[in-house]
């Protein structure tokens, strides 16, 4: 059985949803800490609704918010065994939101942040149809050993990574590129100089203009 996922959403002034994308927040945070970003990204993008779920698990590591797998343990098998347990839930919410607002995969994107970055590229790229695209900030790539067996699609991925990241190293984005090109997906990267572990507002605006072009004439 899988878990439900809830949290805010933003939807679009038009009151027309033609695009679809669902945020996901970093360990001990929950959807409240991303959905401030869809103001800023409906600019560039009419017609869209915005879903920030909290992550389906309690963290195990602070008092307060969510987490999408525990990561007391980093080790790569570690983090893999829990990625892969969770999948199942946000690949079932992706569904329900995608049917719930009548589009197709090619309408649904997904913007994720550290672990929500980790799980959203897992999941994404595991699945039978490709999405939009997949944008992710200060993340990592899990699972890259299987990948190139495991792939069902290709979507287009940006990996945007703050060089002074000291939670998760800034080297594991260009680990992920390499796996990624190796899998033959599509991946673009960007570096902020002076960033930690963060978004900042360079940051919004690539991820802005790679979803305006990822969503194309949706």
């Amino acid at each position: 059985m899988q878990l439900p996922l809830d949290g805010p959403d933003y939807a679009p002034e038009s009151g027309v949803v033609k695009r679809l994308v669902i945020l996901l927040h970093g360990l001990g945070a929950d959807g409240e800490d991303l959905i401030g970003l869809a103001p800023a990204l409906a600019e560039a993008l009419p017609d869209t609704q915005f879903l920030a779920p909290n992550a389906p698990y309690p963290c195990d590591m602070a008092p307060y918010g969510y987490q999408w797998f525990s990561l007391r343990d980093w080790s790569l098998a570690s983090m893999e065994n829990g990625v892969r347990e969770v999948a199942p839930t946000l690949q079932q919410y992706i569904d329900e939101q995608r049917d719930r607002f009548a589009l197709a995969d090619a309408a649904v994107a997904l913007v994720g942040f550290s672990q929500g970055t980790m799980t959203g590229l897992f999941c994404a790229l595991r699945r039978p149809n490709p999405l939009a695209a997949i944008v992710g900030f200060s993340g990592a790539l899990i699972g890259a050993q299987t990948l190139a067996d495991e792939a069902l699609s290709r979507p287009p991925i940006c990996l945007i990574h703050g060089a002074m990241d000291p939670v998760v190293p800034y080297p594991a984005m260009g680990m992920a590129k390499a796996a990624l090109e190796a899998a033959r997906v599509p991946v673009e990267t960007h570096t902020r100089p002076m960033l930690a572990h963060g978004i900042d507002p360079e940051g919004i605006a690539i991820a802005t203009k790679f979803l305006g072009k990822s969503f194309g004439g949706v």
